[in-house]
């Protein structure tokens, strides 16, 4: 039980603390919303990291040959999402800043909680990084006896709990970042710096 607990929390951090594109895009996110949704979309990440820990204990080796066809289309629409996201957040960031709109009422209402849960959800399905991750976990509990079903429970259970505290502490940071940065140029520096950042991780996994 002890083991599948510390082996769940290390599967959750491993792949939660590296702060890629997805950790990225859920500060800025947050800083540009509320603490609220920014929770919402930290626990997104954190239901697609259990749910790839729950394939990685169940699945065993059948799981991990399905995925293998799949990572190059899987690569490929992370790199348009994670490219769409970023010239989405630059042009809208420069189109409120010209307009001097940044900080006023009248800006485009943030996503809802719900929404942000989701949106981050599917983002981090179509994570290579993630996928790749978990298939090799799939792959290494393959070679391994069968292991009993609360110990599954618990392994899920761990690193979904892992993976949550750490993309909640991102969210927890990019609403102290959106309350320090409350000007205009604070804003569009962040968004643009966030957009480059996406923008660079994608084109590294071409």
């Amino acid at each position: 039980m002890t083991a599948a607990l510390v082996a769940g929390l290390v599967a959750g951090y491993g792949i939660a603390v590296p702060v890629g594109a997805v950790g990225t895009y859920l500060v800025s996110l947050t800083a540009r919303s509320s603490l609220r949704t920014g929770v919402c979309a930290a626990l997104g990440v954190a239901a697609a990291d259990g749910i790839y820990a729950l394939l990685a204990t169940v699945g065993g080796t059948a799981v991990a040959v399905a995925l293998r066809p799949v990572l190059t289309p899987l690569r490929w629409a992370s790199v348009v999402v994670l490219l769409a996201l970023a010239a989405w957040s630059a042009a809208s960031a420069v189109r409120r800043y010209r307009a001097h709109r940044l900080a006023v009422r009248s800006d485009p209402p943030p996503p809802s909680p719900a929404r942000a849960f989701l949106s981050l959800l599917g983002i981090t399905l179509l994570n290579p990084t993630t996928v790749v991750y978990f298939a090799a976990l799939v792959l290494g509990a393959g070679a391994q006896d069968a292991v009993r079903p609360l110990e599954q429970g618990v392994f899920v259970l761990a690193a979904f709990a892992a993976s949550a505290s750490w993309q909640v502490l991102l969210a927890g940071g990019g609403a102290l970042l959106g309350r320090a940065l409350t000007g205009r140029r604070g804003r569009l520096s962040t968004a643009l710096v966030s957009s480059g950042v996406m923008t660079v991780l994608a084109v590294r996994l071409l």
